[in-house]
This record gives C-alpha cells, sequence and structure tokens, in this order.
C-alpha cells in the first residue's frame, strides 16, 4: 500500500500491542462474540496505526474477499458430506469394524485411527457424540476405566480436527498462507499419525489405570449398536479417501515428469472444491439413496449441516481483515524482521502465537486465524517452499490445539459426556489436547529442518 512507509515503526507496534489486546479483552472479559472481537481488534489497529481511512477499508474488503473465497465453498461441501456420513451410519460401521479387526486387546488403537479419519470430514463434537457410546460399550465389556478406550478416541477425534484438510482450520490456515492442501494433508498426516499414538493409546493407558471411571447409567442400560443397518465398511473408507487421495495426486503431478500428460487432468479433478464435490456426490448416493434415504430426506440432512458454517465463515473472514490489516500497514514486515533478528523459525514463531492466543482465548479457530493472520503478513513467506509453508500450517495447528481448559467449550462437553470433574478433566483431557499439539508441532518442526 502506498503509505506504508510513512507509518511510524514505533506507532506501528504500538498499534498492534492495544488492538490485539483489546481484542483479547473482548472475548476474554466482556465475552463478546469472536467475530466482533477481532474485527473491531484490526481495525483498532489500522486507526491507531495512523492508516488512511481508505487503506483499512480496502485491507477489510480483501480481507473478507480473498480469505473467503478460498474456503466457502470448501467448509459448505465438508459440511455436507460429513453430515451424509454422520447420518448414515457410515462413522459407526469403520469404528465397529475396526475394534473388531484390533481386538479388544488393542481397541484403544482401532479407536485413535477411527476418531483421526471420521473427524477428516465429520466435525469433532459430532464425531464424539456419535461414536463415544462405543468406548463406553468396550469399557463395560472390559470392566476398565471409561478413560481407557475415551482418550485414544478424544486424541484422535482431535488429530484430524486439528491436522488434516477439508476440516476447516487447516484449510484456513492454508488458504491465508497460499498452499496447496496437498502438501498440508501429507504434513499432516506425519504429524497427526505420531500425535495420536502420544496422546491417543500410550496417554490413554496411563489415564485409564490412573483415574477409574464407570461407564455413565444411560449408557450401560443401553443396547448395543445394530450392525445389520450400517454401510459396509469397505464403500465408508472409499469415500472418506476420495478428496484425500485426488487433493494429494494433484500436488504430486505438478512436481513428477511421468505424470505431465495427465497433469491438467489430476490438476482439475485434484482442486478442493472438485475432489470433495465428488466425494459428497457419491456420499449422497452410495450412503444415501441406496440405503434408503429419499431425496428430500437427504436435502433436509445437507441443509441442517450449513447452519453452522456460517459462524467458521465469519469468524474467518475477519480473521483475513486482521491479517491485511497487519500487512498493508506494514506490520507483517516489523514482526517479521523482529523474528529474524531473534533467529527463530517461522515454524517455532506460528506456534508460539497461536498456542499463546489458545491458553488466553479458548478458541482453536480463533487461535488459528490470528496466527495465521499475523504470520502471512510476513514478507518471508513469499519465498517459502510449499512443504515448508504445510509445516508453518501443521506448527498454527498444533499450537492451536494445546492447553485446552475452562474457556474452550471442549473442555466442558468431554467432561460432561464422560462423567468427570473438573479437576479429572485438567489432568486427563488437557494434557491429552497439550500432547496432540505439542506432538504433531515436534514433527512438523523436525520435517522443516529438511525442506
Amino acid at each position: 500500500m502506498g503509505n506504508v512507509a510513512e507509518l511510524d515503526t514505533t506507532r506501528l507496534v504500538i498499534a498492534a500491542i492495544i488492538g490485539l489486546a483489546l481484542l483479547l479483552v473482548l472475548i476474554i472479559k466482556f465475552k463478546v462474540h469472536a467475530m466482533l472481537s477481532i474485527l473491531i481488534g484490526a481495525i483498532a489497529i489500522g486507526l491507531i496505526a495512523g492508516m488512511p481511512f481508505e487503506e483499512i477499508v480496502t485491507a477489510v474488503d480483501d480481507g473478507i474477499g480473498n480469505t473467503l473465497k478460498g474456503i466457502a465453498l470448501l467448509v459448505g461441501l465438508g459440511s455436507m458430506f460429513g453430515a451424509i456420513l454422520e447420518a448414515s451410519g457410515g462413522a459407526q460401521t469403520l469404528a465397529v469394524t475396526m475394534v473388531k479387526k484390533f481386538g479388544d486387546e488393542k481397541a484403544a488403537w482401532a479407536l485413535g485411527i477411527t476418531g483421526l479419519v471420521i473427524s477428516i470430514p465429520v466435525f469433532f463434537d459430532a464425531g464424539l457424540i456419535i461414536l463415544i457410546p462405543l468406548a463406553f460399550s468396550l469399557a463395560k465389556r472390559t470392566k476398565k476405566s471409561s478413560l481407557f478406550y475415551a482418550i485414544p478416541l478424544l486424541a484422535g477425534l482431535a488429530v484430524g480436527h486439528a491436522f488434516i484438510p477439508p476440516t476447516p482450520g487447516p484449510v484456513l490456515v492454508a488458504t491465508m498462507l497460499n498452499v496447496e492442501l496437498g502438501w498440508v494433508i501429507l504434513v499432516g498426516v506425519c504429524c497427526g499419525f505420531f500425535a495420536m499414538i502420544v496422546a491417543g493409546p500410550v496417554w490413554g493407558a496411563i489415564c485409564g489405570k490412573k483415574f477409574y471411571v464407570p461407564v455413565p447409567d444411560q449408557i450401560a442400560n443401553q443396547e448395543d449398536i445394530d450392525e445389520s443397518k450400517l454401510p459396509s465398511f469397505a464403500s465408508v473408507v472409499t469415500i472418506i479417501m476420495i478428496p484425500l487421495v485426488l487433493i494429494i495426486l494433484k500436488s504430486v503431478a505438478g512436481v513428477v515428469p511421468a505424470l505431465a500428460g495427465v497433469a491438467p487432468l489430476f490438476n482439475f479433478l485434484g482442486q478442493p472444491f472438485a475432489a470433495l464435490l465428488i466425494a459428497t456426490l457419491a456420499a449422497m448416493f452410495i450412503l444415501g439413496t441406496r440405503h434408503g434415504y429419499t431425496m428430500p430426506e437427504l436435502e433436509k440432512i445437507l441443509t441442517k449441516s450449513l447452519e453452522p458454517t456460517g459462524l467458521i465463515l465469519l469468524v474467518t473472514a475477519c480473521g483475513g481483515v486482521l491479517r491485511y490489516i497487519l500487512q498493508y500497514s506494514g506490520l507483517g514486515e516489523i514482526i517479521g524482521n523482529a523474528v529474524a533478528s531473534i533467529n527463530l523459525p517461522i515454524v517455532v514463531v506460528a506456534f508460539l502465537v497461536a498456542a499463546l492466543v489458545r491458553i488466553c482465548v479458548g478458541s482453536a479457530t480463533v487461535a488459528m486465524t490470528m496466527a495465521a493472520g499475523i504470520v502471512a503478513a510476513m514478507p518471508e513467506i513469499a519465498s517459502l517452499s510449499p512443504m515448508y509453508l504445510a509445516c508453518v500450517v501443521a506448527a498454527v495447528a498444533g499450537g492451536a490445539t494445546v492447553c485446552s481448559h475452562f474457556n474452550d467449550s471442549g473442555f466442558w462437553l468431554v467432561r460432561s459426556l464422560i462423567g468427570l470433574d473438573e479437576k479429572t478433566t485438567l489432568k486427563t483431557w488437557t494434557i491429552m489436547e497439550t500432547l496432540v499439539g505439542g506432538t504433531g508441532f515436534i514433527v512438523a518442526l523436525i520435517i522443516s529442518f529438511f525442506v
């Protein structure tokens, strides 16, 4: 922007401190909605920094427009895709089959892997509500603590929700950093796999031995799942893999000379919106109409699935405004220079910023949004390789996952569903979330050293 060079550095730093502090105070102290808080904080930064009014307006327009054009369709299609998988019983099919194949002794591993896979297309809350009865039924059968099975399931759900597109969080960060989702999926799967192991079966076994949590009474008397009405395991896995495989093929075809002839086709089919559209249509047919759903019934399921997307999109769009205010005011360059002077890798900076916001605000979405906005405004980002940027995305996701406590809705959902007190929830769930985020970040940092 034209006035960047004219803005005083000290004033810019003061503006950033005041604006971000205002944002946090509005959310934490006054409970103002995250969308309004981020927008007010971003505009305050621009005004205090001395940006002309027309440049602030431009930053708001660019932030909303450029951010939403990258994720609006993906969030909508992803919600539809997950809703069909949820309504058809596909999530339960995957869980039941995996537990049978692994057996009771290794059921914790089966639940961790199932949670990871299911949370890619299904929102965390929905996946937990659908699958927690299976964890309880295993605990009832084996007479072990519910945590022995619930923690691996929770870890898998948290990993898929944080690290692997097309879930909204990593899609948002990837869009703001302008990195292809194929690389984000590859790095996210690596980070997520190790995070799931450490925070899931390993930590779950420790929690299961240390804290005996009985199966809730309402679950103990519940009938087992009627498996005859569930879709087949093969069909569920195939449908879930469609978007992931297509998106990865797009990225691989662009760098492998042997695939040059089919690269244009893969480039189209691997566009995230096209891959998700194909997967959603396949789910409508295979899990929907073939299992007795009428088109009017499917239409109701799909329409209801879009209800929570408005909140996600608006919070994300306001995060885009924050990013462009930081960039157009020149704050991104100042932050970039400060990072360079202290010799911290951008991967580490991304994790720390996201973690600080997560601890203060509680919302993973807000933490990802703010961290991505700050990092994306740094000039060095444009020169980094796609793989390194994917590591930055994973670092942001890791930071936005750690330290879930009283200000996080997930903390209270887990507490109420499993039947824990606050102290035990802090000693189990909070540590599990920190292990998920921390392990994922460490893996991303190691990968970044080689790219």
